[in-house]
């Protein structure tokens, strides 16, 4: 007993503390740990999502716009420049890609240049005009070997409005467009302006009135002009835009609305012979006839007989617009192929081929030795 209240006594100093009423020492090798019944959440690690972050990646912006004395600036949605000035824009990335206003492509413009270095890509504009507002864009290309396509992760963009005094409107190349209105997709009346401030309205020519952009059947579109959401033939007519901005207000060029009855898609082909019979020595010709809209070109080939022997033959391409009654608009495109001094070589199988945008239609008439 004496060496045990020694032994106490000696741990007691050691610690500094002492031992509570009702307690022991611990044994050695006895866990010092108190057991409780205290329930604990566990906390569980929040993983993020991998596939809804994979499906609605980051867009990050790339261009940059390079203003006076080397400074650097991210360019907003729109931007209004007074025509005269230069611009600069740089993309980030060894492969870009751009597009901007049409009007710049179309005359080979030589006031425009795109250069690509190692690490950014360069556009550079000078002596603007009026005629360039519109949207500037760029995008990063993923390239394997020869093909490329568009990283819509890294893009970039920017639509200018160049102000030219005496100009609210974007110029026209011509006093007079025609806009054709197809029932099953959208019509734009290009009238944009070169103010963003501007206030734009669509008038009717005859009967003279203001159409209203009601955002239902028309709206506006500062970057295309009045769009046409859901066209009928009730939309046709003569058509112009008035613009005000600065106590100052123009008037657009006119444009003609005519709807279209064909609907779109590959052509609808027609072939028919001047006869399926024919003597030795007479003439005879086949004709390719596709009905479609208005604006779709359509290219003509031929298979005949006596293509293997280069027997000579004429081949003319022609079209025209036909009007089908209730203001209706068809494109009538047709080829015609003439075999003059008919012989047994030329009798057989004539195969025409019509294709647009939308596909291809071939059709094909017999021309038999009489």
């Amino acid at each position: 007993n004496d060496i045990f209240h020694i032994s106490l006594s000696l741990v007691c100093t050691v610690t500094g503390q002492h031992l509570p009423k009702n307690k022991r020492p611990k044994e050695p090798g006895e866990n010092r740990i108190k057991p409780t019944n205290k329930k604990v959440k566990p906390k569980i690690p929040k993983i993020k999502d991998r596939d809804s972050a994979d499906s609605t990646p980051k867009t990050q912006s790339i261009m940059m716009q390079v203003l006076d004395k080397g400074r650097f600036q991210k360019p907003a949605a729109t931007l209004s420049l007074l025509a005269g000035q230069s611009v600069e824009l740089r993309c980030k990335g060894s492969r870009i890609g751009w597009s901007y206003p049409a009007y710049l492509d179309t005359f080979k413009d030589s006031r425009i240049s795109v250069k690509q270095n190692e690490r950014y890509s360069q556009l550079t504009l000078v002596n603007s005009t009026s005629a360039d507002t519109g949207e500037f864009s760029c995008w990063g290309q993923l390239c394997s070997g020869y093909i490329c396509r568009k990283d819509e992760a890294k893009t970039g963009s920017t639509y200018i409005f160049f102000t030219e005094k005496g100009e609210l409107f974007v110029p026209s190349p011509s006093y007079f467009d025609v806009v054709y209105l197809n029932s099953d997709r959208q019509a734009v009346v290009p009238c944009r302006v070169t103010v963003l401030s501007a206030k734009v309205t669509l008038h009717r020519e005859f009967p003279a009135k203001e159409i209203p952009a009601n955002g239902t059947d028309i709206v506006y579109d500062m970057k295309r002009g009045f769009v046409y959401l859901q066209p009928h033939s009730e939309h046709q007519g003569v058509v112009y835009c008035r613009a005000e901005a600065g106590g100052r207000s123009q008037i657009s060029i006119k444009y003609q609305l005519l709807y279209v009855a064909v609907p779109s898609g590959p052509p609808s082909t027609t072939i028919l012979a001047s006869s399926n019979k024919v003597k030795s020595g007479d003439d005879v010709s086949v004709l390719c006839i596709v009905l479609g809209e208005p604006d779709v070109e359509v290219e003509f080939t031929w298979i005949f007989p006596g293509q293997k022997d280069e027997r000579p033959v004429m081949i003319q391409d022609t079209w025209r617009l036909i009007h089908r009654g209730l203001g209706h608009t068809t494109r009538l495109s047709q080829s015609v192929i003439t075999v003059e001094d008919f012989e047994t070589i030329d009798a057989g199988y004539y195969i025409c081929t019509a294709q647009n945008l939308q596909g291809q239609t071939t059709v094909a008439t017999t021309v038999e030795f009489s």
